[in-house]
C-alpha cells in the first residue's frame, strides 16, 4: 500500500532523531571510555615517573647529607689542611675510606672526587694526584666564583656530575667534592618497566638526562626545553602536559617536579599504547551503534504507521473529485476551517500585546520630557485616558534598600516583582502602568480627580505602606518610597521625579523602609553642609590597620560609621565624609607599601559609594572590599617581615656561634633595635634568641665531644663561655650529665 507523505514525516524525523540519539550515545560513551584509558595509564605513568623521581632523589639526597656531615667533622678539616703525598697512606687511606663510605650510601657505580683547595690534592676513585696553579683556578672559576649556592649540578658527556663546596655551611670554601653518577648508573636507576622513555630538565630547561628517542617522543631543542620547563614550573608539583612536536600529532607528557631540586621528570604518554587498549572497545561499540540503529528503524516505521493509520482512513473516504494537498493531509483537512479563526485571533492578540509596551514607552518619555504638548492628549486618547483639567498627578519612585551582593539579573527580577505589587495594590483608575525608571528604582504616576492635599497624601501614605509591607512580606526585602509634590501637567512630570530622588536621598538619615515626602525635607535639601569629621576615631582604625589586627580594627570602625551618620545634617555631608575617608585609606596604602585600592578602577569605588542609599550597605562595602582586604594584606605583608629576619637571625648563629654574638650586635648589623628583634624572633621560633644560641652551641659541643678529642675547656672557649664552670653546668642542666660523663657514654656506645 502506498505511503502518504504524513507517514514519511513522521518516520523520517523518528528515524534520524533515534539515530542521532545513538550515534551520540556511542560518541559519548567511547569518549568516556578514551578518558578512562588515559586517565588509567596517566596516573600508572604519574606513579612511575614519581618513583623514579623519588628513588633518585633520595639517593643524591644522601651523598648530600654525608658530604655535609663530613664537612663539619674534625678528620675533615685535618685532611683538607694536611698536603697528603704518596707517603701520607694513613692520611690517604682516611680520605679514601671516607669516599667508600659515601659511595656505600649513594649510587651504586658511581665515582666519588674529594678535591683539597688548601693543599692542592685530588683523590679521585681510589687514585691520588695534585694538582697545578692553572687547574685550581679552573676549579675556582668553575665551581666557586660567580655561584650562589654552594650545590648544583651539571650534565657532564658521561652522565651528571653533583657539586659540593665545602664546609657546606662556611662562606670560606676548602673543598670540592664532586660525585659523577654515570649514565650507565642513571639508565638502571631511572628505567621503567615498559621502556617509555624517560628525560630530566632542570628548572631553567637544560636538559640533565635523557633515555634517547622514541617514535612518539619530542623534539627537545632548547626552546621547546624551556616551555616544557616552565609550564611544569607553574603547574603543580606533578600532572600532565599537552605536547605538540614539529611534524608530530599533539601528544601529552607526564612529569613530577621536584621540590628538592626543581628538576622535573617527564615521561611520554605512548598514543600506540592507548590505541591497542581501545581497539576491542571500537569494534564492540561499533556493532552495538549497528544493531541499535536496525532497532530504531523497526520501531520509527512502527510509530509512524500506527499515527497515520486514521488519516489513511480520512483519505480513503473522501469523495474521488477531492485533490490532496500540496503540503500534506493535515494541512488539507484543518486550514480551511482554521484560517479565518487564525487570522483574527492573530490580530486581536497583537493589539492586546502592544498596549503595555507602549504605555510603558509613554511614561518613561514623560519622566524623560520626550513628549510634546501638541501630542500629549493624543497619546493619552490612544491609550484610554481622559485626561480632565481638574486631575492632579503624583510621582512615586520605589528603591530598593539593599540587594547585598545579589547579580544584575537578580535585581531585575527583584525589580520586576515590585513594579507588579505596586501594580496590584494601587488601583488601576488612579495611576498609569507602573514601570522600571532604572536599575534600582521603580515609578508609578499616580492621579487624583477633585482632591485636596490632605487627601492625596493620606492616599499616597497608605499606598506607600501597602507597598513596603508587601514587598518585605513576600520578597524578604526592605524598600524606601519617595514621594513628590502633587502637580497639575503631566508634562512637569521630569520635575516630580527629581523631587522623589532628593526625597529618596534622605534615606541615609532616615534608615531603611522610609517614607519620605519631598515637601517634609526641602529645608534639610537646602540647608548648608556642615561637617564633623571624627579625626580621633579614624586615627584609631588606622593605627588597627597598621598592626593588621581584624578585631582592633571592627572595634574601631563601626563607632566611625555611626559617628559619621550621627554626624550628617544631610546626604551630602555623609557623602563628602565617605570621599575623606577613603581618600585618607589611600594615602595610608601609600605610607604601608600595600595595593588595595591603588588600581586603575578605583574611581568605581567613589561612584558606588556615593549612589548607595542604604547605611547598611555601605557598610558592607567599606568593610568587605576596603578595610578588611587592606588588614589582610597588611598581617601578611608583617609576618613576611618576621619570618626574613627571624630567619637571618638564626642563619647568624648557626654561622658564627664560635665567635661573641650578642642580639645587641646583630640589631647594628642589621639596622633594628634589639628588643624588636627580640620579640619577633621568640615569635617565630618559640624561644628567645638567648636560648636559641645556648642550645645551638651545646649541640655543637656534643658533637664535639664524640667525634674529636678536644678537651672540655677548649671546648668551652671555642663556645665562648669564658669560665668552664660556666659551661658545664648550662651542659648539666640540658642533658643531666657533665661534658666528660657525657663522652665516656658515648664512647662506650
Amino acid at each position: 500500500m502506498k505511503k502518504g507523505r504524513m507517514f514519511y514525516k513522521t518516520f523520517i524525523p523518528i528515524l534520524l532523531l533515534g539515530v542521532g540519539l545513538a550515534v551520540s550515545f556511542g560518541i559519548y560513551t567511547y569518549i568516556q571510555t578514551v578518558r578512562s584509558v588515559i586517565d588509567s595509564v596517566a596516573e600508572e605513568k604519574q606513579n612511575s615517573i614519581t618513583q623514579i623521581k623519588n628513588n633518585l632523589e633520595q639517593k643524591i639526597r644522601t651523598i648530600e647529607y654525608a658530604f655535609n656531615t663530613y664537612s663539619t667533622t674534625s678528620s675533615f678539616r685535618e685532611a683538607v689542611d694536611r698536603p697528603i703525598t704518596e707517603r701520607d697512606f694513613q692520611a690517604y687511606r682516611e680520605v679514601n675510606s671516607q669516599l667508600n663510605y659515601i659511595a656505600t650510601m649513594g649510587l651504586e657505580g658511581a665515582e666519588y672526587t674529594l678535591i683539597s683547595l688548601n693543599r692542592d690534592w685530588r683523590i679521585s676513585n681510589g687514585t691520588l694526584s695534585h694538582i697545578d696553579a692553572e687547574e685550581k683556578e679552573r676549579l675556582y672559576g668553575q665551581y666557586i666564583e660567580n655561584r650562589e649556592k654552594g650545590l648544583f649540578w651539571i650534565r657532564t658527556e658521561s652522565g651528571i656530575r653533583f657539586v659540593n663546596t665545602l664546609p657546606a655551611f662556611s662562606r670560606q670554601k676548602e673543598a670540592i667534592a664532586l660525585s659523577d653518577i654515570s649514565l650507565a648508573t642513571l639508565n638502571r636507576t631511572l628505567r621503567t618497566e615498559d621502556g617509555a622513555r624517560v628525560f630530566i630538565l632542570n628548572k631553567q630547561g637544560d636538559l640533565m638526562y635523557d633515555t634517547g628517542s622514541g617514535p612518539h617522543a619530542p623534539a627537545l631543542d632548547e626552546t621547546r626545553r624551556t616551555g616544557l620547563a616552565r609550564a611544569a614550573g607553574d603547574g603543580e608539583a606533578g600532572g600532565m602536559l599537552d605536547w605538540e612536536a614539529e611534524g608530530q600529532s599533539q601528544g601529552r607528557l607526564i612529569y613530577s617536579r621536584s621540590a628538592y631540586n626543581n628538576w622535573t621528570y617527564f615521561t611520554v604518554l605512548d598514543q600506540g599504547e592507548i590505541a591497542g587498549a581501545l581497539k576491542g572497545t571500537r569494534l564492540g561499540l561499533i556493532a552495538m551503534e549497528l544493531a541499535l540503529i536496525l532497532l530504531i528503524a523497526v520501531v520509527a516505521y512502527w510509530i509512524a504507521g500506527h499515527f497515520t493509520k486514521p488519516i489513511r482512513q480520512i483519505t480513503r473516504s473522501l469523495p474521488a473529485q477531492s485533490s490532496l494537498p500540496v503540503k500534506n493531509e493535515i494541512d488539507w483537512i484543518l486550514s480551511s476551517i482554521n484560517r479565518l479563526l487564525s487570522e483574527k485571533q492573530s490580530l486581536e492578540s497583537l493589539m492586546e500585546a502592544e498596549k503595555p509596551q507602549l504605555e510603558t514607552q509613554f511614561v518613561l518619555n514623560l519622566f524623560r520630557s520626550r513628549i510634546a504638548a501638541g501630542e500629549l492628549k493624543h497619546q493619552l486618547h490612544r491609550l484610554g485616558y481622559d485626561g480632565g483639567e481638574s486631575r492632579r498627578y503624583v510621582t512615586m519612585l520605589v528603591q530598593l534598600d539593599n540587594v547585598g551582593k545579589r547579580d544584575t539579573p537578580d535585581r531585575d527580577v527583584l525589580l520586576l516583582a515590585v513594579n507588579k505589587i505596586a501594580e496590584e495594590i494601587v488601583p488601576a483608575r488612579e495611576r498609569m502602568l507602573p514601570v522600571i525608571l532604572n536599575d534600582s528604582t521603580q515609578a508609578t504616576l499616580l492621579m487624583f480627580d477633585e482632591a485636596d492635599d490632605p487627601e492625596i497624601r493620606r492616599k499616597m501614605l497608605k499606598y506607600a505602606k501597602e507597598i513596603v509591607r508587601a514587598v518585605k512580606e513576600y520578597l524578604k526585602l526592605s524598600v524606601s518610597v519617595g514621594i513628590s509634590r502633587a502637580y497639575p501637567q503631566l508634562l512637569k512630570s521630569r520635575e516630580a521625579c527629581e523631587m522623589s530622588k532628593q526625597a529618596l536621598h534622605q534615606r541615609l538619615n532616615l534608615g531603611k523602609e522610609s517614607i519620605i515626602f519631598y515637601e517634609d525635607i526641602t529645608g534639610l535639601v537646602s540647608g548648608p553642609v556642615l561637617l564633623h569629621y571624627p579625626a580621633e576615631l579614624e586615627s584609631k582604625l588606622f593605627d588597627a590597620i597598621r598592626l593588621g589586627d581584624e578585631q582592633r580594627v571592627a572595634a574601631a570602625l563601626y563607632p566611625l560609621l555611626a559617628e559619621f551618620m550621627k554626624k550628617s545634617r544631610n546626604s551630602m555631608n555623609l557623602e563628602v565624609m565617605l570621599i575623606r575617608l577613603v581618600n585618607n585609606l589611600i594615602q595610608l596604602e601609600q605610607l604601608l607599601g600595600i595595593e588595595v585600592l591603588m588600581t586603575a578602577d578605583n574611581h568605581e569605588l567613589y561612584h558606588r559609594l556615593l549612589s548607595i542609599r542604604n547605611p547598611e550597605e555601605v557598610e558592607r562595602v567599606l568593610v568587605e572590599q576596603v578595610i578588611f582586604p587592606m588588614v589582610r594584606s597588611m598581617e601578611k605583608k608583617t609576618n613576611e617581615q618576621f619570618r626574613c629576619l627571624s630567619q637571618k637571625i638564626a642563619d647568624i648563629v648557626r654561622e658564627e656561634y664560635d665567635r661573641e654574638l650578642s642580639l645587641e650586635m646583630i640589631g647594628e648589623r642589621l639596622h633594628y633595635n634589639p628588643n624588636y628583634l627580640s620579640s619577633i624572633f621568640k615569635k617565630e621560633f618559640g624561644v628567645t634568641f638567648s636560648d636559641y644560641l645556648m642550645g645551638y652551641r651545646l649541640d655543637m659541643a656534643k658533637k664535639w665531644l664524640t667525634e674529636t678529642d678536644q678537651t672540655v675547656k677548649e671546648i668551652a672557649e671555642r663556645l665562648q663561655y669564658h669560665n668552664p664552670q660556666n659551661f658545664i653546668r648550662s651542659f648539666r642542666k640540658k642533658e643531666q650529665v657533665t661534658p666528660g660523663v657525657y663522652r665516656k657514654l658515648r664512647q662506650n656506645m
